[in-house]
């Protein structure tokens, strides 16, 4: 193994748009600090052993990247000749297999496919150079994958250390119709007032990934636990030994939840199988309650609490008529069934949003793809009027 595995060096956490507030606040609780903020990542300093726990713990992210060199290029032969600088030999196994990913945004080609094609090309040609042979290559990204960065003439080249996207837990096997990210849904939680012990309760919950999400946090268990790979695992860097004692010290920590604190339905008896499921295999299922119901017949335990709807946005899926209905039925629901709890609508639909009928606490941004979305917080005060004001959500 190099050296350099114990070198500090730049760690980019990519994210979804809107996400890297609560991304920050994440990394910051694991103890470091945050050189920089772009709008859809965060930079921090750290080396390849600080990746695996990065990939381990980190709920909002969606990779994780090692910066190994950063230059100032003007075409693609300056970019294979910097790139092949790297000790390559060190980090990839010459009988392994390697991809390479970019963002190209230069007026030095016009194809950036061939961008690819040269920093790969950099990369096996320095293996083989060292060593007498060279790993295979492809666009498959479940093993050893770098990312080029290259914008107009500056050009960097990142290790991804996860690969698959962070999001894909290894749980959801079952994602329902229009799941969201988990990732998102982690996002989503810790946006939520809501303090540790309170009920969570789901209905409309789909596969369940906002129950399960927000289970894995009051658990405090790490959402790559459950995970059997990383993009690091394929390179010359890594350990194993660490890395499993790094998991079962995770596993170690997990907290005592109360049974059933964690209340999710949906009329879809299906669907919930697969949210049951989804559940278990998330470790999360002793202390979930799923039931088939309509929503409003969604069992409450006694406030203080939160309950949140993520109904359809009409946008992609549904009857946009049908789900004005919808939308006014959960408002009547939250003002006359909910006092005491925090009320939350996730919706990618603010014309939709209109329809509830209440009024916001707050309303917070996020991004589901490209759907601009909204977070709409409701608090609905037992035995007054104060707060169910009717009012139109603003963007």
């Amino acid at each position: 193994m190099s050296a350099r595995t114990a070198e500090p060096m730049t760690i980019l956490l990519t994210c979804a748009r809107a996400i890297q507030p609560h991304l920050r606040k994440e990394v910051e609780a694991l103890g470091y600090d945050v050189v920089y903020e772009h709008p859809a990542a965060i930079e921090i300093v750290g080396t390849f052993a600080d990746c695996m726990r990065l990939n381990l713990w980190i709920r909002t992210a969606h990779r994780v990247l090692l910066r190994l060199g950063s230059w100032s290029v003007n075409d693609a032969n300056a970019m294979y000749e910097v790139v092949k600088t790297v000790a390559w030999e060190d980090i990839i196994d010459a009988d392994g297999y390697v991809a390479v990913v970019s963002s190209v945004k230069t007026g030095s080609i016009d194809n950036t496919q061939y961008a690819n094609v040269r920093c790969k090309d950099a990369i096996v040609d320095r293996i083989r150079e060292k060593k007498g042979r060279r790993p295979d290559s492809g666009a498959a990204t479940d093993r050893a994958v770098v990312f080029l960065f290259w914008h107009d003439e500056t050009c960097m080249v990142y290790l991804d250390t996860s690969g698959t996207p962070l999001s894909e837990r290894g749980y959801r096997i079952h994602p329902g119709k229009a799941p969201l990210r988990e990732s998102l849904a982690a996002a989503v939680v810790m946006a939520l007032d809501w303090k540790s012990g309170q009920p969570f309760v789901n209905p409309m919950c789909g596969s369940g990934t906002l129950g399960i999400e927000a289970a894995m946090v009051q658990a405090n268990l790490a959402p790559g636990s459950i995970r059997t790979n990383f993009s690091f695992m394929h390179t010359l860097w890594y350990d194993a030994n660490a890395w499993n004692i790094m998991r079962d010290e995770a596993r170690a920590g997990r907290k005592t939840v109360e049974r059933d604190q964690f209340i999710c339905t949906d009329y879809d008896k299906v669907v919930l199988e697969f949210a049951r499921e989804n559940a278990r295999r998330a470790g999360v299922a002793a202390f979930m309650r799923f039931s088939q119901c309509e929503f409003r017949q969604t069992p409450l335990p006694e406030p203080p609490g939160i309950i949140i709807f993520n109904p359809e946005y009409g946008l992609r899926m549904g009857n946009e008529e049908r789900l004005r209905t919808t939308y006014h039925d959960i408002g009547d629901f939250l003002k006359t069934e909910c006092k005491g709890y925090f009320g939350y609508v996730f919706t990618g639909n603010m014309d939709l949003a209109k329809e509830i009928g209440l009024k916001t606490k707050r309303r917070i941004e996020f991004w589901s793809a490209d759907i601009e979305c909204r977070l709409l917080e409701f608090e609905l005060y037992e035995g007054s009027k104060k707060g169910l004001k009717r009012d139109v959500p603003q963007g």
